[in-house]
């Protein structure tokens, strides 16, 4: 299955969730808490008679405009607007009827302009309600202070500071007011803002997640590949080799039964190698990576290097070719990838030779350059027909070469025969294998 990655949203134009039911559940236990706590102050402020506008209605009438205020708050998140809109009409009506408490109604009027900020869906809506709600407020508290300054004057028995009391009644006043609903149009501003940068956050892991999802997919596709020419190298060899084998046993049976005998035990031989090795191919297949890092055995069944290719020039001889094999240069460790993929090809090569050339001679060279190893299978045979015993062949010796940024040279010789040179770079900057 595809997966596509999420299509970039326009942060600019993002639009907040609703509320989640546990959000709505904490939504009525918060009401719940601002009416009772505007409950108690009701009867707290009744019991002192220290009301906040020097007189009140019934105490029966102060709890209901207490409740009236503070419900709303239970929708706050569902309906920000409407509870905003609600909540403003009746602080104001509660003042006007002169409640004696004014804090429980200043704390539903906060919250009901943050949660406006916070999560009103539409931003210009949520803007201007919020500014039109708090030019109402100052439009009232203006009114209030026009009856403060020509109704009687209070006395201000105490006053001692440099201003005039009546002034710093007013100045009090207006800061009070303007830190109480900057306060809550910032606040809400805040919230939002948190709340997209926290979806943003959720895009970009839920992209980093599918990124990572399709390179584990093009990894896992590499390594199939890498272990498909794996299985078609090991198969393929030894198989020619073993029916070539098989082959000349039948054809001597009857007339040398020690040249059979020993074609047999070749083919026998030539068997457990091949077994060995696809053991361990299906052995790195089964193992969880960290035991494939601790398993020294695995990893050397699964990935024959450089050291093995007398083995495999012995395998090839047994066939009844004269195979030559000559080494120029100092010898030196190269990259375990790169040492890989030179013993697949000259593999590959001999492979086809065995099947495919009818050739006598085969002339294995291996060259260690300065930077490079170079490998090169040249035969006697038929040259130009074909070589690729599938369709790993000769397209995976070039995907082989091609991974460590080096070069396959495959192709008829002068006169007669068949040339395959690989030459792979051996410097620390070369790629390795995925």
């Amino acid at each position: 299955m595809v997966t596509t990655a999420p299509v970039e949203p326009r942060w600019a134009e993002w639009r907040r969730p609703g509320p989640t039911p546990a959000q709505r559940r904490s939504d009525v236990w918060v009401a719940l808490c601002v009416v009772l706590g505007a409950l108690g102050m009701t009867v707290l402020i009744n019991s002192m008679g220290a009301f906040a506008f020097g007189g009140a209605p019934s105490l029966a009438e102060q709890l209901a405009w207490s409740v009236a205020v503070s419900l709303p708050l239970v929708v706050r998140r569902r309906y920000p607007l409407a509870v905003l809109l609600a909540v403003g009409a009746l602080f104001i009506a509660a003042q006007a009827r002169q409640t004696g408490d004014n804090l429980g109604p200043s704390v539903a009027l906060f919250l009901a302009i943050f949660t406006v900020g916070a999560w009103e869906r539409n931003r210009v809506v949520a803007r201007w309600s919020r500014i039109g709600v708090i030019v109402v407020m100052f439009a009232w508290l203006g009114f209030s202070l026009v009856k403060f300054l020509v109704g009687p004057p209070y006395p201000f028995d105490d006053a001692a500071g440099p201003l005039d009391p009546v002034l710093a009644s007013v100045l009090h006043g207006l800061a009070i007011n303007l830190l109480f609903f900057l306060a809550a149009y910032l606040f809400g501003e805040m919230a939002w803002v948190s709340a997209r940068r926290e979806a943003e956050l959720g895009h970009r892991a839920e992209q980093l997640r599918l990124s990572q999802a399709q390179n584990t997919r093009g990894a896992i596709v590499a390594e199939r590949m890498r272990i498909a020419r794996d299985l078609h190298d090991v198969v393929a060899h030894h198989v020619s080799v073993m029916g070539i084998q098989a082959g000349a046993a039948r054809r001597v049976l009857d007339t040398d039964r020690d040249l059979a005998g020993t074609a047999l035990r070749q083919v026998e031989e030539t068997a457990r190698v091949s077994i060995r090795e696809l053991r361990g191919l299906l052995g790195v297949l089964r193992a969880d990576p960290a035991d494939q890092a601790s398993d020294a055995s695995s990893d050397e069944l699964a990935a024959p290097d450089l050291d093995r290719l007398p083995e495999l020039v012995a395998t090839t001889r047994a066939t009844g070719l004269e195979v030559e094999h000559s080494t120029y240069g100092d010898p030196r460790p190269v990259p375990a990838g790169v040492a890989l993929s030179a013993y697949r090809v000259v593999q590959e090569a001999l492979t086809n030779v065995v099947k495919h050339a009818g050739a006598h001679k085969v002339d294995l060279r291996v060259r260690y350059l300065d930077r490079a190893i170079e490998v090169e299978v040249a035969d006697d045979g038929r040259g130009g027909t074909g070589r690729s015993s599938g369709g790993f062949g000769l397209l995976g010796m070039k995907e082989r070469v091609a991974v460590h940024g080096g070069d396959l040279e495959a192709g008829p010789r002068r006169g007669a025969g068949y040339l395959v040179r690989a030459t792979l770079p051996t410097t620390d900057t070369a790629e390795e294998p995925a």
